[in-house]
């Protein structure tokens, strides 16, 4: 009987572990070499990346465009060789190539009526120091500075049937309330738009603050201003309605209109009266524009009318007239129109709009037609319309 080899033994459990150590460096040092490789990558994809959006210089902006597609190139098949790392890399891909058709888009939509392939950009036309909160949004091109109560809600509502006027929803108030946030923070205000719209926002204090004319000049020397107006008494009425829904137990009308019923002078310094002076507020806004910049939109026929009336906005702001009769329905319940969007889909106002006026003594309302008549006929002469409020 042949005695154990211990010798065979020893010697065969060396050599396995000599090449099972070799095997293990082998694959830890191609592990290294890929890892290595994928941080060099993404390193040169973020530096690149930096240095296109921070604004580098032309000569370096005119070859970041192709090397960032070649670095994507070498990471997408990356990608497929490692399951660990596609999800971020993918996602990492997907983000800038959004960013970089955007970017271009925005601020360079006047270059062809489509990019489609954003690479093809001329490189030069690219600006530098973007905003990447700015992409999409505009400063207006329109505004609808006032009056209050004159009928701008319902005219920002008809214009936005239009599928090329763009607006925020509420009142930014920025050229009176927070002209100290800057142009940056107005921007962000805006809706995203696309070549070919026009972006407009409504804030019927502009108007009346002393300020704003200036502000919009300076931001804009070719901003176009749309004016809603109303009878100055039947404005100041309604103005005065909307106060007394939010806050209960305040002064009749005629309190508040007057400085005594009795007399008759009227109270030039409560608000709702002093809305109702137009050619003040015009005069102080032709200092800055001309009056070929201005649309008046007569709150009356835009009850009676919309269908005109808003044709007549379509073509002061330069837009195809899409917005007809088909949008319009007349609301018994309210007596004012409201939007058809669709055969199955209607919208009016919200209740806030179209609320019943308390009743005025008919001296009362006499007074305040003499007090405003003049002032009437001065606004009628400046713009050359008679609104027929006399």
């Amino acid at each position: 009987m042949t005695g154990f080899n211990s010798s065979g033994v020893i010697q065969f459990y060396r050599r396995w572990r000599t090449l099972l150590a070799t095997g293990l460096s082998l694959s830890m040092i191609c592990m290294l070499v890929f890892d290595i490789q994928t941080h060099s990558s993404k390193h040169r994809w973020r530096q690149y990346h930096s240095n296109f959006v921070r604004g580098a210089s032309e000569e370096k902006k005119s070859t970041n465009i192709t090397v960032l597609k070649q670095i994507s190139k070498d990471q997408k098949e990356k990608v497929n060789k490692s399951s660990s790392c596609k999800k971020p890399v993918e996602r990492h891909w997907s983000t800038n190539k959004f960013h970089y058709r955007r970017l271009v888009q925005d601020f360079f939509y006047d270059y062809g009526d489509t990019v489609n392939n954003f690479q093809h950009v001329p490189k030069s036309m690219l600006r530098t120091n973007l905003n990447r909160f700015h992409w999409g949004r505009r400063l207006p091109n329109a505004l609808i500075i006032g009056v209050k109560k004159g009928g701008t809600r319902a005219l920002l509502e008809f214009l936005r049937l239009h599928p090329d006027v763009r607006s925020p929803g509420p009142e930014p108030h920025f050229f009176d309330k927070y002209y100290h946030m800057g142009s940056d923070w107005y921007r962000k205000q805006m809706p995203p738009s696309i070549k070919g719209q026009i972006t407009i926002e409504k804030t019927p204090s502009y108007y009346v603050t002393p300020e704003v004319p200036a502000r919009v000049y300076n931001m804009s020397h070719h901003m176009k201003l749309i004016v809603a107006v109303r009878d100055p008494v039947t404005r100041a009425i309604s103005d005065y309605t909307q106060g007394i829904s939010k806050q209960r137990g305040s002064k009749s009308f005629e309190e508040m209109a007057f400085f005594n019923v009795t007399t008759g002078l009227v109270d030039t310094s409560w608000r709702a009266i002093r809305i109702g002076l137009y050619a003040k507020h015009l005069k102080r806004w032709r200092r800055f524009f001309p009056l070929t910049q201005f649309h008046f939109v007569s709150c009356e026929n835009l009850i009676l009318d919309p269908v005109g009336e808003i044709a007549k906005v379509q073509n002061f702001l330069g837009l195809q007239k899409v917005v007809d009769q088909k949008y319009f329905y007349f609301n018994e319940t309210k007596g004012f129109p409201c939007i058809r969007k669709s055969p199955s889909k209607s919208h009016c106002l919200d209740k806030t709009k179209g609320r019943t006026h308390p009743k005025i003594n008919i001296t009362s309302l006499q007074r305040l037609r003499d007090f405003f008549r003049p002032f009437n006929l001065k606004f009628y002469q400046l713009v050359g319309k008679d609104f027929g409020w006399n």
